[in-house]
Order: C-alpha cells, then structure tokens, then sequence
C-alpha cells in the first residue's frame, strides 16, 4: 500500500551532487571574503588606536570662516579647546613655509592642523606624522595610503581565489564529462551500423570455412579414440574439443585425468601438442573406435583465436535451450543443423512452433524432415537407475527443433520425445525451457556463452 510517499532512490544523479558542491564551495568563498573584510576593518582600527604614525588632522579651505575656534567647535564640540589646537600646531611649518606662531593669526588655505586624538566629524582626516626635528608638517593621507593588508586577510582572499577556481573546474568537468558522453553516444550510433554489418560478415566467413574444413572434424573425431574404453581402460567423457594447428584442447571431467603426452591447463581442460602443425590425432587412420562412432561432434562456434570448439550433441542427452538475443539464437541452432547434416547426413529432423509466433528454422536438405515421431522407448540402460541414465552418453538418434518457447502441448510433446524415458530423441530449441540439460545464451554482438564450459564463441551466420 501507498502512503503517498515515494521511495528515495539510493544513489542520488550525479548532476544534484555536483550543484550541491558547487553551492557549498560558493558559501565558502562568501565566508571567507566577509572574514577578509572585518579582519581588515579591525587592522584599520588597531592601527589608527595605537597610533602607528598616524594623526587627525583638519585642512582648511577657507580662512575667513575657518578659526581655531570653529575647528575646535566643530571637532571636538568645544570651542574653548582651540588652545589646545594651537599648541599642537604652534611653530610647525605649513607646505606654503608659514607657520602658526599665534592663536589670533588668520589661517592659510591648504595648512593642515594637527588634531587632539578625540577629534571626530566630517573635517577630520588621517596622516602621518613624518617626526622630522625640524617641525615640517606631516603630509596627508588618503586612508588607503594609511592602511595595510594584514598576512590573515591575505591567506583569507587567496583561498577564496583558490576555492572559486576549484568550483570553475568542477563546473566545467561536469560539462566536460556530459559533453564527451553526448559525443561518446552519437559516435557508437553512427559506428554501430557499420560494426554489425562487418560483425556478420565475418560471422558469414566463418560459416562458409566451418563448410570448407573438413580436417577440424576429421582430427576431432580421431583425437576421441584416445578416450575410447579398451582393454581394462574406462571411457573418459570428452565433453568439448578445441582443434588448432599446434594441437588439440579437451574437456573433461574434473575427476578424470590424462597421461603425458596430455598437459592439464586446469580442472577440466588437458592439451597435447602435435607432431607438426596441421597433424591429425591418433585413431584417424584406422577403424573408429565405440567413442568416435558413437559421437556427434559439432562446431558451436569459434573463439576469440578463430579456433573452432566442439560439443558432443551424444552427450547432450536431452533438450539444448538456446535464448539471449533470439536473431543470434536462431543462427546458433541452424549452424548446429548445418553441422549435422556434414558430418551424419540424412538424420531424421522434426520441427515443433513455438509460442512466439516465429518463423520454423530451416531443415537443410541433408537432413531427413518428419512431420510426425513414434513415441517409442529408448534402449536405455536400465540397471545403473534414472539418474545414471540421464547422465549417460545417448547417442543422436533424431533432432527436435523448435524456434521459440514450447507451449504447454509442445512442451509435453518434447519431454516425450527427448525427456528421460521418452523416444531418445535430442531436442534444440531457441528459447527457454524447463529441465533443458544444455543451457546457451547469446547476445546481438554474435556470440554465444556456453557457461558449463565456461567459453565465449562467435556463432557463424
């Protein structure tokens, strides 16, 4: 139920954080320059209260109203201090070379006169007292002449400079970043025509040399004798071959292990080199043995060397379930049509529709097509037990493929002809199914994974 109250998200954009920072960093700078100025409003006062050379002085501008007594009425609200303006003044030397010698003499425009410390109001102004012995007259000061910039409020304003340039570069890698992102996109979008069409072109090349390569297959099939039961030696499962011209790549299963020349690269996987580059594997040149005639090797795909990889579809004993991107799928399943029709023509093939709605996938005209399948018992051995007879090699009897999920119907009918106890049959289907044994997912870039042998393969076109 709804309170009316949605759910925070739990990464906020990118774009509110960067403002936010932005705007702290802008209060920052605000503070600093405030502190800046106060600190230099308390330089000022400290200055001039402890008299860092500094006097009040009056300048008169017009001697016939400008007396001591006015200045003193007017500074220090006394006129009965103009005593003490005199002699303050008396005997010092004005720009003009005159002098004040006494309190009843006219004033010269222009003589500055020096101050009590308390004077106040308009008239009054700062300078500084040159201390010559000689009384010459202090020169006056504007008071930025008087003032100073204490190392505080300089540390203050070159922070300030320092964080508003941070907050620019902030700024302008958000936009930096956005606009490199908004290129990124527009080049993927104008490459990606022409990345797909030179991805299936390639992926067509493959297809075309899997139809032209005949000795991959024949050294895959030799390479299995080598896995044969004989003599008092068990069969060791091959569940995938890697063939190229330096040598061949098994997988096996974890417990079995093999002798030299055979050199385990992991777990699963043993390598033997050959002879000479393009050599065919043991057993190729006489009769196969109960492994090779009972496989049916096929070419998932190629690596990211080029190499082809084999699957043994004898192994698959059930249903193969290929989903991802459904275009990619269909391809995956026709290569593994095409490849049973090379290497065991003429094998029975029924095609079941799916859900979807989906074209039905091609039947290449080496394989047998029926429209309808016997549901008939398979020759399963049955003294090792259900278990061990799902787990066990069936070899190809017929192929059952579906381009998209089963129905209710259809899948009854594939558990039928593929499912344990059912007809034997081996099922291939592009999409999901419930209990597939095999599952593949692949993607629009053309490749497959295959995760129970951890490879990633190039499906041909």
């Amino acid at each position: 139920m709804n309170n009316g109250f949605s759910a925070m998200p739990l990464h906020r954009p990118t774009t509110w954080t960067a403002r936010r920072t932005a705007r702290t960093v802008l209060r920052a700078v605000v503070v600093l320059l405030c502190v800046f100025w106060a600190a230099l409003g308390v330089n000022a006062s400290a200055s001039a209260a402890d008299g860092d050379g500094l006097v009040k002085v009056f300048v008169v501008n017009d001697p016939g109203t400008d007396t001591l007594q006015s200045i003193a009425a007017a500074t220090l609200s006394d006129p009965g201090r103009a005593g003490e303006i005199f002699q303050l003044n008396r005997g010092r030397a004005q720009r003009d070379g005159g002098a004040l010698n006494d309190p009843s003499e006219q004033l010269h425009p222009g003589w500055i006169l020096r101050l009590p410390p308390d004077a106040s109001g308009p008239g009054v102004q700062l300078a500084r007292d040159s201390g010559n012995e000689n009384g010459s007259a202090a020169r006056a000061t504007t008071w930025t002449d008087a003032l100073t910039i204490p190392l505080p409020a300089a540390v203050a304003v070159l922070g300030a400079l320092v964080l508003a340039l941070v907050t620019a570069g902030i700024m302008a890698r958000q936009r930096t970043r956005r606009a490199f992102a908004a290129v990124s996109r527009l080049i993927r979008t104008l490459s990606d025509p022409g990345r797909r069409r030179r991805g299936i072109e390639a992926r067509r090349s493959l297809s075309k040399r899997f139809a032209a390569d005949a000795d991959s297959v024949r050294r895959a099939y030799g390479t299995l004798d080598e896995f044969s039961a004989a003599d008092r030696r068990r069969e060791k499962p091959v569940h995938a071959l890697r063939v190229d011209d330096a040598g061949v790549t098994v997988w096996l299963s974890p417990s079995d292990a093999m002798d030299a020349p055979w050199t385990s690269l992991d777990t699963t996987r043993w390598r033997r080199q050959t002879g000479r580059a393009g050599a065919a594997g043991p057993g190729t040149g006489g009769a196969a043995g109960n492994s090779a005639a009972e496989a049916c090797l096929v070419r998932a795909g190629a690596d990211a060397d080029g190499q082809p990889v084999f699957v043994d579809l004898s192994r698959l004993d059930g249903v193969l379930s290929v989903t991802g991107d459904h275009t990619v799928a269909r391809e995956a399943v026709q290569n593994l049509l095409a490849e049973v029709e090379r290497s065991r023509p003429y094998t029975p093939v029924t095609v079941l529709r799916g859900t979807d709605g989906a074209p039905p996938l091609t039947v290449p005209p080496g394989l047998q097509q029926v429209v309808r399948v016997e549901e008939t018992a398979p020759a399963v051995e049955h003294r090792y037990g259900t278990v061990r007879g799902a787990a066990s090699r069936r070899p190809v009897k017929g192929l059952v493929v579906m381009a998209g999920t089963p129905t209710e119907r259809e899948a009854a009918e594939l558990a039928a002809l593929c499912g344990p106890g059912g007809a034997g049959w081996t099922g291939l289907v592009c999409g999901e199914v419930d209990g597939a044994h095999w599952r593949w997912y692949t993607d629009a870039q053309g490749e497959v994974d295959i995760p129970v042998l951890g490879v990633k393969l190039t499906v041909p076109a």
